[in-house]
């Protein structure tokens, strides 16, 4: 297994707040990706598209990232074609009235034996009745923890067209790390919509499918709304 990161450095043409931040790139790859029409189809599917990414950094203590300044954000995929399309429609989408992408560094990342995954942005997921997991409005935290492994496994089945044999939950424990719910924040035909959502350290097992699913939630993401920018991971472990 591997997945494919790629960090875009990005010249802002406006000042951005960082609620909008991730509304933001996440409608610059979209439209990125409608300029290819492999991954136009991707983008206007419904299934899972295989990427996840982070926040625009550094952060701004005052939480609006700033016109005239540089800045770096980093799209992660287990597909390879996508990140090398979105490498070039990126530059070339010189248009967008927030930010120009103007240098992007690819690399490919192996599968390594994690020992932490911490969530840098929130990790999103719906319950049954509809409304957004927390800790105020459900508290079920092996619902949760459920409900994160199903996601991974359904994400690999996708991807990979084969289906993982699992004994257990990928999870070993779990730790949430915000006092009340994060959101991101998108407008839809004119209206804010918010997901709510919440940051974790996780300690998966060491089992070998559990190990796969760990390294599947750094390459696509945890959780839902990864192409809003949900569920971005960043990992502790032995790499060879």
């Amino acid at each position: 297994m591997k997945y494919i990161e790629l960090v875009c450095t990005v010249y802002l043409k406006k000042d951005i707040e960082f609620k909008w931040s991730f509304e933001v790139i996440s409608k610059y790859i979209s439209f990125s990706m409608a300029q290819d029409s492999k991954l136009k189809r991707v983008h206007e599917g419904k299934d899972f598209k295989h990427y996840v990414f982070g926040g625009l950094l550094p952060v701004e203590c005052d939480k609006i990232y700033k016109k005239g300044n540089s800045y770096r954000f980093s799209i992660r995929s287990l597909d390879e074609y996508l990140i090398d399309t979105l490498s070039k429609k990126l530059r070339e989408n010189i248009n967008y009235q927030y930010l120009q992408v103007i240098q992007t560094d690819k690399r490919k990342v192996k599968q390594f034996f994690i020992s932490e995954l911490y969530t840098a942005t929130p990790t999103v997921i719906t319950t049954e009745n509809g409304m957004f997991w927390t800790m105020e409005k459900d508290g079920d935290i092996l619902r949760l923890q459920k409900q994160l492994h199903d996601n991974l496994e359904k994400k690999y089945k996708a991807f990979y067209r084969k289906e993982l044999q699992t004994e257990q939950n990928f999870i070993q424990m779990i730790e949430i790390k915000n006092k009340v719910p994060q959101n991101i924040e998108i407008k839809k035909d004119g209206k804010r919509v918010r997901f709510f959502g919440n940051k974790f350290r996780i300690v998966p097992n060491e089992d070998e499918v559990s190990q796969k699913l760990a390294f599947l939630a750094l390459g696509a993401g945890l959780g839902e709304k990864n192409s809003f920018g949900g569920g971005f991971c960043l990992g502790r472990g032995m790499r060879v």
